[in-house]
């Protein structure tokens, strides 16, 4: 079977190009993986999703382990047929959501026992159950089990959770096993103490992963605070693996986290955002649902090539999402997706040519004029 590697073909700075390869299929770095929690993106059909550019979808432990189950998903041949898409999937490992179950949830260094958001059913997640449920799935990269530490967090507090994350990542590396064409990465945790950071990413280059995620942030801290901790973070991880930005972001955090030597990310804002009336432009936000664009015969961004541009203008986009029609999640998400991975691509062939820096910029200058419907 093909084996998992990662191919770096060219560098500007901290800023990386190149390419994953699994036996699924080649994913080009910098990537954006779109985020399918429940087995789809949604308001889009697989095929679509592709068509955007997407090399890689990323899929949630935690709610397929709960509806429709890991087991039932395996029953009928795995994520990937049950889903219909053939590409790479990568799971999370439920760390980041059994977090947010306030109240719900009893944590020890067994792992975390918790109640189900749907029914109130107990279920008990630990790394070597985290790494059963992703078998299951069939995914081709696997996130170790981790606490995903809060902020704010005390110093103290942040470095007990690491501690703990980092012997779950033991663990789950020996639950992960042999398993050729899979990959298994570790996740660096520590907050936003930097001796903490280097002592996660010593701990994880000890075990040795498959690839390296920067966990613990875009959870409040702050977008000044997230970058203040990329620029040393990354280098602190093997320069010849995969590094992962884990929920970013923002089309600017995507721009910086690359510049700082990340190259895989995944976010909700693309599709959460189509939903909820917000399309992203080389201009910045548009909100559709503003009355401004009820008469307005121009399409979201007159240089994008994405059906919802080439096909529908704003004052039909603003029509179906006031109308609450299901066609609005669609065109609009549709839309975002094609944005992202035009970034990404924009940003790889600006790596390629030695010209980030001047890619940076006119991204900058663009955003700072301002919505085209202004001009």
């Amino acid at each position: 079977m093909k084996k998992f590697t990662f191919d770096i073909a060219a560098k500007d700075g901290k800023a990386r190009t190149g390419q994953i390869n699994t036996p699924r299929g080649e994913i080009r770095t910098p990537a954006f993986m779109p985020v399918g929690t429940a087995a789809t993106v949604k308001a889009m059909m697989p095929e679509n999703v592709r068509a955007t550019g997407a090399d890689i979808l990323l899929g949630n432990t935690y709610h397929l382990m709960l509806r429709p189950t890991a087991e039932r998903i395996d029953a009928l041949g795995g994520l990937h047929k049950f889903m219909n898409w053939d590409r790479p999937i990568l799971t999370d490992s439920g760390g980041f959501q059994v977090m947010s179950l306030t109240g719900l949830r009893k944590l020890n260094e067994e792992g975390v026992k918790f109640k189900s958001h749907i029914d109130g059913s107990v279920h008990h997640l630990t790394p070597e159950r985290s790494m059963e449920i992703q078998r299951l799935l069939g995914s081709d990269i696997v996130m170790c089990f981790d606490e995903c530490t809060p902020f704010p967090a005390e110093e103290s507090v942040s470095l007990k959770s690491m501690q703990m994350s980092m012997r779950w990542a033991e663990r789950s590396r020996e639950a992960f096993g042999d398993r050729p064409g899979h990959a298994l990465f570790g996740i660096q945790q520590g907050s936003v103490f930097k001796d903490q950071r280097q002592e996660s990413a010593d701990k994880l280059r000890a075990i040795d992963f498959d690839g390296y995620a920067v966990g613990g942030l875009a959870v409040g801290e702050g977008q000044e605070a997230m970058f203040d901790v990329l620029d040393y973070a990354p280098g602190m991880l093997p320069d010849d693996k995969p590094r992962y930005l884990m929920g970013v972001g923002k089309p600017d955090d995507l721009v910086g986290g690359v510049k700082r030597g990340i190259d895989m990310f995944d976010c909700v804002l693309p599709s959460r955002s189509g939903r909820t009336g917000q399309v992203f432009t080389r201009r910045g936000a548009v909100n559709i649902k503003n009355a401004r664009h009820q008469d307005d015969p121009r399409p979201l961004d007159e240089n994008c090539t994405c059906p919802t541009c080439q096909n529908y203008s704003r004052a039909y986009l603003h029509h179906v999402f006031r109308a609450q029609e299901i066609i609005s999640s669609m065109l609009l998400t549709w839309h975002n997706l094609h944005y992202y991975q035009e970034l990404m691509a924009g940003m790889r062939a600006a790596i390629a040519d030695h010209n980030f820096a001047a890619f940076e910029k006119d991204f900058h200058d663009q955003r700072a004029m301002g919505d085209i419907d202004r001009l």
